[in-house]
């Protein structure tokens, strides 16, 4: 990330001071000359070492007035910052998890890495490239998607136990299907899909959306970091959140830093407070 800047960083893991607020804001200008170059991205993004089940982080990027589209993609959005630190996201995960919804529109393919970024891989004992998986309530995948023809490893399909067999038959030599049904056998259930995905040996976990999966895994207390880019632009119109759905959960979160860089984008990163 050339040009780069940090604002400011603070450890992973922090009391929550919501029952001893105080009335005072206690406000502070952030600010620093600090330059951040590529190397420093995995330490600042590391995951925590001693993850016990499994890590969830989710990447996304808004806009100033919170879409996160614009033209109806999340590209639209994207600076060569964000493409950094989204490259290198994907290089520190396991696997990449992603609606099928999101697949389509953003016409998805398997995730590529440099040479540099797989011996760095290799060295902390994963797989060379990080594997897509694809969730998906009806099972309705087209074998011509570029999840399927333009990927180095075959990905995951997270399904439900009503589609899996067909699906399994839909998509016979291109993915390894999953039933991630909880007590209901029409629907994927989220805390079930993190536990398939740990049994695979699978525990630092990356989703890029959409947004309706994203919100499924809020509702659930599912989601440990959120790492946001927040564009320079706004985008009116109808634009989505990053998370949307039907049910709705507070999760508080401490901020881990801010990055900025000379386009005026701001890359956070925010930590859950540990769990009672």
């Amino acid at each position: 990330m050339h040009a780069g800047t940090v604002a400011a960083c603070c450890n992973q893991f922090v009391p929550d001071p919501a029952a001893g607020r105080s009335t005072d804001p206690s406000l502070t200008l952030l600010g620093s000359q600090h330059p951040v170059d590529d190397g420093d991205l995995p330490e600042l993004y590391g995951y925590p070492a001693d993850v016990v089940g499994t890590w969830l982080r989710a990447n996304f990027i808004s806009s100033i007035d919170g879409g996160a589209t614009a033209d109806g993609t999340s590209g639209g959005l994207a600076g060569p910052g964000d493409r950094a630190v989204f490259v290198m996201l994907r290089s520190l995960a396991d696997v990449i998890v992603v609606g099928a919804g999101t697949v389509r529109i953003e016409g998805y393919s398997g995730a590529q890495l440099g040479a540099a970024e797989r011996r760095q891989r290799q060295a902390r004992g994963q797989n060379e490239i990080p594997q897509l998986a694809i969730v998906t309530k009806s099972g309705r995948l087209s074998r011509d998607m570029p999840a399927f023809t333009r990927t180095e490893v075959p990905p995951l399909v997270l399904t439900t136990a009503a589609t899996a067999v067909e699906t399994r038959r839909q998509l016979t030599g291109l993915a390894e299907v999953v039933d991630c049904s909880g007590n209901d056998p029409g629907e994927v259930d989220e805390a079930v899909l993190l536990a398939r995905l740990a049994d695979r040996g699978m525990h630092r976990i990356l989703t890029e959306g959409g947004p309706m999966l994203l919100g499924s895994f809020i509702e659930r207390d599912l989601l440990d970091e959120l790492c946001l880019t927040i564009a320079p632009a706004m985008v009116g119109g109808l634009a989505r959140r990053i998370a949307t759905g039907p049910g709705q959960l507070q999760t508080r979160m401490h901020c881990a830093h801010v990055l900025t860089d000379d386009a005026g984008y701001l890359y956070t990163r925010y930590v859950r407070y540990p769990r009672a």
